[in-house]
């Protein structure tokens, strides 16, 4: 009884250390990843991921590979915490009768999972691409065939105001995610932080649709018995494997999500109206293999990060917690 009672809470705990840990972990790959995602034909700055970590470093410093990693520390806890403890509260409602779930239930759960968790995904993607973009519209000014100075300020009305200077030479250092979220809101209100509900929603629901599931069945695979939970490094890699799955089937989603997202435009970057219109500019500007950009870097981003997330959730460093905690000395 008492651990059904604190499993809410040890579940919580277990999401948010394997978030923070998964995060300062693959986040530089994360930066790179949504740049490459917003590079148009034509204007590429970086042309591998290597390529783009290289310059970061080179432009921007070591610290530069982690613009933008505050806001995902600070939300990443109440993201991941959301996602693995609604999956698991829909798995648990869905097996009231005491069988084993059906891959159809697991999907329902899954799809449950990522619905809940887009309160916190999408404002927090929302200020994180602002961040790690910067970066790489600076390089692009750096190209006077490719950019005009006057043509970035006047495509930046919302972000500009939240730099010290639009000059063209001005680093983005001047921009916090605080400044972004107050301007935002004092502009458009609330809605302004969820701009790109509907693409995350279309990202995260088939993730999780897809994840959910197929880490269940790859980490059953690994059980000695149906009574024993599966060693850790089989959790690692069954977290590894269904999560870097994922993230490559629904990676033209993100890239959809990332584009309507990006507040701040390069000169000739289109702007797009929602999901539809951004779609149909990307497969006709494009191509098709515009929709795989930064697929890699997310599979190499999403594997560790559900790995070490799943290893926290299964090794009960929240249950170790919650029963070590004051409070729960205390009550005993």
């Amino acid at each position: 009884m008492s651990s059904q009672q604190i499993s809410l809470p040890a579940k919580l705990i277990n999401g948010g250390i394997a978030g923070i840990v998964g995060v300062t972990c693959v986040f530089p790959i994360d930066l790179v990843k949504t740049r490459l995602q917003n590079q148009r034909q034509g204007q590429q700055v970086y042309k591998s991921m290597m390529d783009c970590l290289v310059k970061t470093v080179r432009s921007e410093g070591f610290f530069g590979m982690y613009r933008g990693a505050a806001v995902n520390l600070t939300l990443v806890t109440p993201e991941k915490a959301i996602k693995l403890a609604a999956n698991d509260f829909f798995r648990h409602h869905l097996s009231r009768d005491g069988k084993g779930l059906t891959v159809f239930k697991e999907m329902l759960a899954g799809c449950g999972a990522g619905m809940c968790q887009v309160i916190v995904t999408t404002p927090m993607e929302m200020l994180k691409i602002q961040l790690q973009d910067a970066g790489r519209l600076v390089a692009q000014q750096q190209k006077p065939i490719m950019m005009s100075p006057t043509k970035l300020v006047a495509t930046n009305t919302v972000l500009c105001r939240s730099f010290n200077s639009c000059t063209v030479s001005s680093a983005p250092r001047a921009v916090s995610a605080t400044q972004i979220a107050k301007e935002l809101l004092h502009t458009q209100g609330i809605q302004g932080l969820y701009k790109g509900l509907g693409a995350t929603l279309i990202r995260d629901v088939p993730f999780s649709v897809i994840y959910f599931p197929l880490f269940a069945n790859l980490n059953q695979l690994g059980k000695p018995s149906p009574q024993e939970s599966s060693p850790f490094y089989w959790a690692f890699l069954s977290g590894c494997v269904a999560g870097s799955t994922a993230a490559v089937a629904v990676n033209p989603c993100d890239v959809v999500k990332t584009r309507l997202q990006s507040l701040n435009k390069g000169s000739s970057e289109e702007t797009y109206k929602g999901v539809v219109d951004c779609v149909s500019k990307i497969m006709r500007k494009e191509g098709p293999s515009a929709f795989l950009k930064g697929a890699g870097c997310r599979a190499l981003v999403i594997a560790p990060l559900f790995g070490i997330a799943q290893v926290m959730y299964f090794a009960g460093v929240g249950e170790y917690i919650v029963d070590n905690s004051p409070l729960n000395l205390l009550l005993a």
